[in-house]
Protein backbone atom coordinates (compact mmCIF):
# COMPACT_ATOMS: atom_id res chain seq x y z
CA UNK A 1 0.00 0.00 0.00
CA UNK A 2 1.31 3.69 -0.84
CA UNK A 3 2.02 5.75 1.93
CA UNK A 4 1.37 9.68 2.04
CA UNK A 5 3.13 11.94 4.26
CA UNK A 6 1.06 15.15 4.22
CA UNK A 7 3.07 17.94 6.09
CA UNK A 8 1.04 21.43 7.10
CA UNK A 9 2.19 24.98 6.68
CA UNK A 10 2.89 28.17 8.63
CA UNK A 11 0.34 29.04 11.10
CA UNK A 12 -1.73 25.94 10.61
CA UNK A 13 -2.02 22.35 11.67
CA UNK A 14 -2.91 19.01 10.44
CA UNK A 15 -6.51 19.54 10.36
CA UNK A 16 -5.90 21.52 7.38
CA UNK A 17 -5.98 18.44 6.00
CA UNK A 18 -9.47 16.69 6.89
CA UNK A 19 -11.37 17.91 3.76
CA UNK A 20 -9.02 15.98 1.66
CA UNK A 21 -8.92 12.75 3.40
CA UNK A 22 -12.19 12.29 2.83
CA UNK A 23 -11.61 12.21 -1.10
CA UNK A 24 -8.80 10.31 -0.88
CA UNK A 25 -9.12 6.34 -1.93
CA UNK A 26 -9.19 4.17 1.10
CA UNK A 27 -6.24 1.81 -0.77
CA UNK A 28 -3.87 4.50 0.18
CA UNK A 29 -2.21 4.89 3.80
CA UNK A 30 -2.41 8.51 4.58
CA UNK A 31 -0.68 10.22 7.55
CA UNK A 32 -0.94 14.18 8.67
CA UNK A 33 1.72 14.37 11.68
CA UNK A 34 2.16 17.83 12.85
CA UNK A 35 5.16 19.82 13.34
CA UNK A 36 6.82 20.46 16.66
CA UNK A 37 5.11 23.16 17.87
CA UNK A 38 1.76 22.58 16.47
CA UNK A 39 -1.49 21.33 17.50
CA UNK A 40 -0.81 17.82 18.83
CA UNK A 41 2.55 18.56 19.63
CA UNK A 42 2.40 21.92 21.01
CA UNK A 43 4.12 20.92 24.41
CA UNK A 44 7.41 20.10 21.96
CA UNK A 45 9.68 23.42 21.54
CA UNK A 46 9.90 23.93 17.56
CA UNK A 47 13.75 23.50 16.81
CA UNK A 48 15.41 26.37 15.20
CA UNK A 49 18.03 24.11 13.47
CA UNK A 50 17.08 21.62 10.42
CA UNK A 51 19.32 19.20 12.15
CA UNK A 52 17.29 18.90 15.54
CA UNK A 53 14.48 19.23 13.23
CA UNK A 54 14.92 16.22 11.17
CA UNK A 55 15.29 13.86 14.29
CA UNK A 56 12.29 15.20 15.87
CA UNK A 57 10.39 14.33 12.13
CA UNK A 58 12.25 10.96 11.37
CA UNK A 59 9.64 8.40 12.42
CA UNK A 60 7.10 10.48 10.52
CA UNK A 61 8.86 11.33 6.98
CA UNK A 62 9.38 7.80 6.29
CA UNK A 63 11.63 7.03 3.27
CA UNK A 64 8.77 4.54 1.75
CA UNK A 65 6.38 6.99 1.60
CA UNK A 66 5.35 10.13 -0.69
CA UNK A 67 6.18 13.67 1.59
CA UNK A 68 3.18 15.91 0.08
CA UNK A 69 4.69 19.34 1.97
CA UNK A 70 2.30 22.48 1.26
CA UNK A 71 3.29 26.01 1.74
CA UNK A 72 6.12 26.04 4.61
CA UNK A 73 5.95 22.35 4.94
CA UNK A 74 6.98 22.05 1.34
CA UNK A 75 10.01 24.06 1.65
CA UNK A 76 10.91 22.21 4.98
CA UNK A 77 10.48 19.02 3.32
CA UNK A 78 12.57 19.83 0.90
CA UNK A 79 15.21 21.32 3.02
CA UNK A 80 14.96 18.15 4.78
CA UNK A 81 16.20 16.37 2.04
CA UNK A 82 20.03 17.05 2.89
CA UNK A 83 19.20 15.02 7.01
CA UNK A 84 17.22 12.70 6.17
CA UNK A 85 16.61 9.23 3.62
CA UNK A 86 14.82 10.94 -0.14
CA UNK A 87 11.37 9.57 -0.08
CA UNK A 88 10.30 8.20 -3.08
CA UNK A 89 8.73 11.54 -4.39
CA UNK A 90 8.29 14.71 -2.97
CA UNK A 91 5.21 17.06 -3.74
CA UNK A 92 5.27 20.67 -3.40
CA UNK A 93 1.75 21.98 -3.02
CA UNK A 94 1.79 25.88 -2.88
CA UNK A 95 5.69 26.17 -2.92
CA UNK A 96 9.00 26.42 -4.90
CA UNK A 97 12.65 26.39 -4.26
CA UNK A 98 12.00 29.57 -1.51
CA UNK A 99 9.28 31.53 -1.01
CA UNK A 100 10.28 34.84 -1.67
CA UNK A 101 10.79 36.11 -4.71
CA UNK A 102 12.83 38.60 -6.49
CA UNK A 103 10.77 39.37 -9.49
CA UNK A 104 7.70 40.99 -8.54
CA UNK A 105 6.03 40.68 -12.02
CA UNK A 106 5.95 37.16 -11.36
CA UNK A 107 3.55 37.50 -8.46
CA UNK A 108 4.29 35.83 -4.97
CA UNK A 109 5.60 37.30 -2.10
CA UNK A 110 9.09 39.57 -2.19
CA UNK A 111 11.34 39.83 0.68
CA UNK A 112 10.17 43.33 1.47
CA UNK A 113 6.41 42.36 1.62
CA UNK A 114 7.75 39.30 3.56
CA UNK A 115 9.74 41.62 6.25
CA UNK A 116 6.66 43.94 6.75
CA UNK A 117 4.88 41.11 7.90
CA UNK A 118 7.26 39.78 9.96
CA UNK A 119 7.18 43.47 11.47
CA UNK A 120 3.15 43.16 11.48
CA UNK A 121 3.64 40.10 13.02
CA UNK A 122 6.17 40.82 15.88
CA UNK A 123 3.56 44.52 17.07
CA UNK A 124 0.75 41.93 17.24
CA UNK A 125 1.07 38.15 16.54
CA UNK A 126 -2.45 37.29 17.02
CA UNK A 127 -3.95 39.99 14.37
CA UNK A 128 -1.30 39.23 12.03
CA UNK A 129 -1.68 35.19 12.31
CA UNK A 130 -5.35 36.42 11.18
CA UNK A 131 -4.49 38.60 8.92
CA UNK A 132 -2.18 36.10 7.37
CA UNK A 133 -5.35 33.31 6.91
CA UNK A 134 -7.42 35.77 5.10
CA UNK A 135 -4.27 36.25 2.81
CA UNK A 136 -3.71 33.08 1.77
CA UNK A 137 -7.14 32.35 1.38
CA UNK A 138 -7.69 35.73 -1.22
CA UNK A 139 -7.31 33.20 -4.34
CA UNK A 140 -9.96 31.07 -3.84
CA UNK A 141 -13.12 31.00 -5.48
CA UNK A 142 -14.90 31.65 -2.33
CA UNK A 143 -12.75 33.25 0.21
CA UNK A 144 -15.06 33.79 2.69
CA UNK A 145 -16.46 30.63 2.60
CA UNK A 146 -12.81 28.92 2.63
CA UNK A 147 -12.38 31.45 5.80
CA UNK A 148 -15.35 29.48 7.36
CA UNK A 149 -13.67 26.36 6.47
CA UNK A 150 -10.31 27.31 8.16
CA UNK A 151 -12.18 28.24 11.08
CA UNK A 152 -13.89 25.54 11.96
CA UNK A 153 -11.16 23.18 11.27
CA UNK A 154 -8.91 25.03 13.31
CA UNK A 155 -10.62 27.37 15.86
CA UNK A 156 -9.50 31.36 15.80
CA UNK A 157 -6.47 30.84 17.69
CA UNK A 158 -3.50 29.73 16.48
CA UNK A 159 -2.76 26.20 16.69
CA UNK A 160 0.46 26.86 17.69
CA UNK A 161 3.33 29.39 20.27
CA UNK A 162 4.13 32.47 19.13
CA UNK A 163 7.69 31.33 19.32
CA UNK A 164 7.00 28.49 16.54
CA UNK A 165 5.03 31.35 14.53
CA UNK A 166 8.02 33.60 14.70
CA UNK A 167 10.89 30.65 14.28
CA UNK A 168 8.17 29.44 11.09
CA UNK A 169 8.41 33.12 9.70
CA UNK A 170 12.53 32.66 9.86
CA UNK A 171 12.07 29.86 7.83
CA UNK A 172 10.26 31.33 5.10
CA UNK A 173 12.64 34.40 5.32
CA UNK A 174 16.01 32.45 4.47
CA UNK A 175 15.17 29.07 3.47
CA UNK A 176 16.38 28.77 0.07
CA UNK A 177 16.38 25.30 -1.69
CA UNK A 178 17.49 26.40 -5.12
CA UNK A 179 20.35 24.02 -5.01
CA UNK A 180 18.81 20.98 -3.93
CA UNK A 181 16.09 21.53 -6.54
CA UNK A 182 18.62 21.94 -9.12
CA UNK A 183 20.12 18.06 -8.11
CA UNK A 184 17.26 16.51 -6.22
CA UNK A 185 17.53 12.89 -4.83
CA UNK A 186 14.42 11.80 -5.58
CA UNK A 187 11.60 13.15 -7.99
CA UNK A 188 9.77 16.44 -6.99
CA UNK A 189 6.47 18.01 -8.58
CA UNK A 190 4.87 21.44 -7.66
CA UNK A 191 1.05 21.79 -8.05
CA UNK A 192 0.24 25.48 -7.53
CA UNK A 193 -3.10 27.18 -7.45
CA UNK A 194 -3.69 29.18 -10.48
CA UNK A 195 -4.33 32.28 -8.32
CA UNK A 196 -2.31 31.29 -5.32
CA UNK A 197 -1.76 34.98 -3.99
CA UNK A 198 1.63 33.58 -2.50
CA UNK A 199 3.31 31.51 -5.10
CA UNK A 200 5.13 33.45 -7.93
CA UNK A 201 4.39 31.85 -11.12
CA UNK A 202 6.80 29.74 -12.57
CA UNK A 203 9.98 30.77 -14.48
CA UNK A 204 9.13 30.02 -18.23
CA UNK A 205 13.22 29.41 -18.72
CA UNK A 206 12.47 26.18 -16.87
CA UNK A 207 10.57 24.29 -19.00
CA UNK A 208 12.43 21.01 -17.77
CA UNK A 209 10.46 21.66 -14.29
CA UNK A 210 7.71 19.06 -13.20
CA UNK A 211 4.75 21.88 -12.21
CA UNK A 212 1.16 21.50 -12.48
CA UNK A 213 -1.64 23.74 -11.33
CA UNK A 214 -4.92 23.44 -10.28
CA UNK A 215 -7.35 25.89 -12.08
CA UNK A 216 -10.49 27.46 -9.91
CA UNK A 217 -8.04 27.41 -6.91
CA UNK A 218 -5.44 29.63 -4.65
CA UNK A 219 -3.50 28.77 -1.88
CA UNK A 220 -5.71 26.21 -0.36
CA UNK A 221 -6.73 23.61 -3.00
CA UNK A 222 -7.12 21.24 0.07
CA UNK A 223 -10.32 23.88 0.89
CA UNK A 224 -11.23 24.72 -2.27
CA UNK A 225 -10.62 22.01 -4.71
CA UNK A 226 -9.95 18.63 -2.42
CA UNK A 227 -11.98 16.76 -5.01
CA UNK A 228 -9.29 17.57 -7.82
CA UNK A 229 -5.97 17.75 -5.30
CA UNK A 230 -7.01 14.60 -4.09
CA UNK A 231 -7.59 13.06 -7.95
CA UNK A 232 -4.28 14.49 -8.77
CA UNK A 233 -2.29 12.90 -5.43
CA UNK A 234 -4.47 9.51 -5.89
CA UNK A 235 -3.23 9.23 -9.00
CA UNK A 236 0.52 10.10 -8.30
CA UNK A 237 0.23 7.43 -5.54
CA UNK A 238 -0.69 4.59 -7.92
CA UNK A 239 1.67 5.54 -10.18
CA UNK A 240 4.27 4.98 -7.99
CA UNK A 241 2.22 1.67 -6.75
CA UNK A 242 2.77 0.62 -10.04
CA UNK A 243 6.07 1.44 -11.13
CA UNK A 244 7.23 0.13 -7.74
CA UNK A 245 7.20 -3.33 -9.18
CA UNK A 246 8.80 -2.70 -12.09
CA UNK A 247 11.58 -0.94 -9.99
CA UNK A 248 11.64 2.97 -11.74
CA UNK A 249 10.46 5.90 -10.64
CA UNK A 250 7.39 7.70 -9.62
CA UNK A 251 8.33 10.62 -12.09
CA UNK A 252 10.03 10.70 -15.28
CA UNK A 253 14.10 11.05 -15.43
CA UNK A 254 15.61 14.18 -16.03
CA UNK A 255 12.85 16.04 -15.29
CA UNK A 256 12.46 15.92 -11.15
CA UNK A 257 13.34 19.51 -10.06
CA UNK A 258 10.91 22.23 -8.53
CA UNK A 259 10.41 25.54 -9.92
Amino acid sequence: MTRLVLLSGWGIDARIWQPLMTSLPTDIDVSTPDWPGYGTRQGTDTPEDLTTLARAMADDLRQDSLWVGWSLGGLLATALLKHLPAPKSLVLLGMRERFTTLDAARGGVTPSALATFNDAFQHDPLAAWRHFLRWQLSGEPSPRHAHRQLQALIGKEPPATYASLAIGLDWLERLDNTGICASPPCPILTVTGERDPLTAIADPASAHHMSRSIEQAGHCPQLSQPQILAGRLAALAHEHEINLHADTHPLPHGEPPCT
